[in-house]
């Protein structure tokens, strides 16, 4: 047996770019779960060269595509989120924000107003993502630390 055919490289892939979500430290596990779900659902339907090709398997079943690097998950305190969304919006990036308000709202429509009824820097989030060139992602998650 040959340990170094193809099937058994691993990839080493580095992309150029990163998507991340960081949430609050304090969310019950309901929420990181629920919260991460919606953050990247937003990145993936404004930034479409995160998305991959379609998948099917072997007896050609298709399924959906999904992003095509990793999303990395990164947790912090309520401080740390205000500050990275600071930096997020000053450079720019595709972002997506969930507050605390969500959580009690039922859909989109209320979840947008829910959004829209408070001033930027009164928004109590709970959530964040963020897409774009590694360097520039990593400044906006200062003091964030890898989702355990």
């Amino acid at each position: 047996m040959n340990d170094s055919a193809p099937d058994r490289a691993v990839r080493t892939d580095r992309f150029d770019t990163k998507i991340a979500v960081l949430l609050r430290e304090d969310l019950e596990t309901w929420q990181r779960l629920n919260v991460t779900a919606f953050l990247v659902s937003g990145l993936g339907s404004q930034v479409p060269e995160v998305i991959g090709e379609p998948y099917e398997d072997a007896d050609g079943v298709p399924y959906l595509p999904m992003f095509r690097q990793p999303v990395l998950v990164f947790e912090g305190t309520k401080e740390t989120l205000t500050a990275a969304h600071a930096r997020v919006l000053s450079r720019a990036l595709p972002r997506a924000v969930f507050t605390s308000d969500l959580f009690t709202t039922g859909n989109d429509r209320d979840n947008r107003a829910a959004v829209r009824a408070v001033r930027t820097a009164e928004l109590d989030l709970v959530g964040l993502a963020v897409h774009g060139p590694r360097n520039a992602v990593d400044k906006v998650l200062k003091g964030a630390r890898m989702h355990p």
